[in-house]
């Protein structure tokens, strides 16, 4: 794949970093906790495969971790060096480098890790099940493997996949009208969806807040991780290569290497990521 048909996430990180203040770094560390159900990661070693602009790196060290962060883009590997030098200067336990996670040789060469966080990135490699193979790998007995992949939705995907081809086809002086207008078609759809349900709870005399509500809390969801709307935006049409997984593939991929499966957050029909954190039982797998 040529390097113009590869969206430029480290780019779009770039830009993003002008927001990362502590608001953001709490909201990160905040979703980590959650994730992986402990209030420190004290003693415990964590791999942020494609770390993007760096913010869970960063909060995956705040909580105690020893952090190893990298990126192929070299612009994200610049702004994870930006994040450590503005909060961690000089700090001993917290290395970012240049590497590929389709890269099975420097995958290996890595070593074992006690928490492989791999959050929206192996969908882009152009390899999705070659890189997991890989990132299966480097997760030691007992560690934990967090993974979010976007969601199959047959056909729909397919539509994605033109839109995002479409995007890089494009001028990039026309490329953010793309993104407005794609924005507008979800939140356009999403309102639809929103006044149908409320007028039927409203036919069958029930409470009509509740579809408003639920809009409410995905809003909020959205926001939990500390990320900005407008990047993550620009990142979901823009991003390619682009690979999509059902949920049980994942699941069946990864149970046969050795892993259960100990947190799962799906997108039921809808686009996004699919969600999973995995626990690798000792001596089993391949």
């Amino acid at each position: 794949m040529s390097n113009s048909a590869r969206f430029e996430f480290g780019e779009n990180w770039r830009r993003f970093l002008a927001s990362v203040d502590e608001r953001r770094i709490e909201a990160a560390k905040r979703s980590l906790r959650e994730m992986l159900g402990e209030e420190s990661l004290a003693g415990k070693s964590f791999l942020d495969v494609g770390c993007g602009s760096g913010l869970f790196s960063l909060a995956a060290r705040q909580l105690g971790a020893s952090v190893r962060s990298f990126d192929l883009d070299d612009q994200s590997v610049a702004c994870a060096n930006e994040l450590k030098r503005r909060f961690c200067p000089n700090d001993p336990d917290w290395c970012v480098e240049k590497g590929s996670a389709a890269d099975p040789d420097y995958l290996a060469a890595l070593g074992k890790f006690d928490i492989v966080y791999c959050w929206g990135v192996l969908h882009h490699t152009g390899d999705l099940w070659g890189a997991l193979e890989g990132v299966c790998g480097i997760v030691r007995d007992g560690g934990r493997l967090c993974l979010a992949i976007y969601n199959d939705q047959g056909y729909v995907s397919q539509g994605w996949r033109l839109i995002k081809q479409a995007y890089h086809r494009l001028p990039r002086i026309l490329r953010p009208c793309l993104v407005l207008a794609v924005a507008a078609w979800l939140a356009t759809a999403r309102l639809a969806t929103t006044l149908v349900a409320v007028a039927l709870r409203l036919v069958t005399l029930r409470n009509p807040w509740v579809p408003i509500g639920n809009w409410m809390a995905e809003v909020r969801q959205a926001r939990s991780r500390g990320m900005h709307w407008w990047r993550d935006l620009v990142d979901w049409v823009g991003g390619y290569p682009f690979e999509v997984a059902r949920p049980e593939a994942v699941f069946n991929f990864c149970r046969d290497r050795g892993f259960s499966l100990a947190y799962l957050t799906t997108q039921g029909g809808g686009h996004g990521c699919n969600e999973f954190v995995f626990v690798k039982r000792g001596g089993l797998g391949r």
